[in-house]
């Protein structure tokens, strides 16, 4: 295993891979991520019209977004460290028809082999459970083209986001398996913007997904003080 495959914790590839079977059930384990998905999206195809577009998406997990981007027309990669889910991933895409290719791989060592190859890179709930979040994001940076866009979701880390991710999704609505998130490793706004800079990107946009506990559904928001995605783009060199 090089270095750069260290960039990921045994026990949180454990965590996910034995949700595989799971994945791609709407109301099992990770429902949630069926229900923010529409949103996410939407986000995305508003921001890069995806039909043509070459697209990766890092920690694709058992393809929810990755099949999603392809139905709108995009030419899409995904990669993960968890084969278990990487074998879900591939079992769906050939029972729907929808072409994904999925590769087993981390992100920095594809930056190796593949830079400045991808309109899009999408990084989305993954940043919150790897030792060094920047260096995924560097190597995301590597990947998008000049003038192209990378996603990338996470948690906010405050009292708020503590309350309402964990102790209200886990233990009290049940809406994710108990122990999904340490909340040590949520990232505030500040650090993965900076993380960004530091890569040579630029936040173009923030937006929040918010949950309504009485109608039951999420929606896209202005409020980032939980869950949110930030929009960022490789500036051209010539500019």
């Amino acid at each position: 295993m090089t270095q750069a495959r260290k960039n990921a914790t045994p026990s949180e590839i454990e965590k996910f891979s034995s949700m595989a079977s799971h994945w791609w059930d709407p109301e099992g384990d990770l429902k949630t991520l069926h229900q923010i998905n529409p949103l996410r999206l939407s986000l995305i195809d508003k921001t890069v019209s995806l039909n043509g577009k070459e697209i990766l998406d890092v920690g694709c997990g058992g393809g929810i977004l990755s099949e999603s981007m392809a139905v709108k027309g995009a030419t899409v990669t995904g990669i993960d460290l968890g084969k278990d889910l990487l074998d879900v991933a591939d079992l769906h895409r050939l029972d729907s028809g929808v072409s994904v290719n999925y590769q087993l791989t981390s992100v920095e060592d594809f930056a190796e082999q593949k830079a400045n190859s991808f309109d899009c890179v999408t990084c989305m709930e993954l940043l919150e459970h790897v030792p060094d979040p920047g260096s995924i994001i560097k190597a995301c940076a590597a990947l998008v083209k000049q003038d192209g866009y990378v996603f990338l979701s996470t948690l906010n880390r405050n009292p708020k986001s503590y309350l309402l991710s964990i102790i209200g999704a886990e233990y009290v609505l049940g809406m994710l398996p108990k122990g999904t998130h340490d909340y040590a490793s949520f990232i505030k706004p500040s650090e993965l913007a900076l993380w960004a800079r530091q890569a040579g990107l630029e936040l173009i946009d923030s937006r929040g997904i918010e949950y309504n506990p009485i109608k039951r559904s999420f929606s896209m928001t202005h409020d980032i003080s939980v869950n949110y995605i930030c929009v960022f783009k490789k500036p051209s060199q010539h500019r």
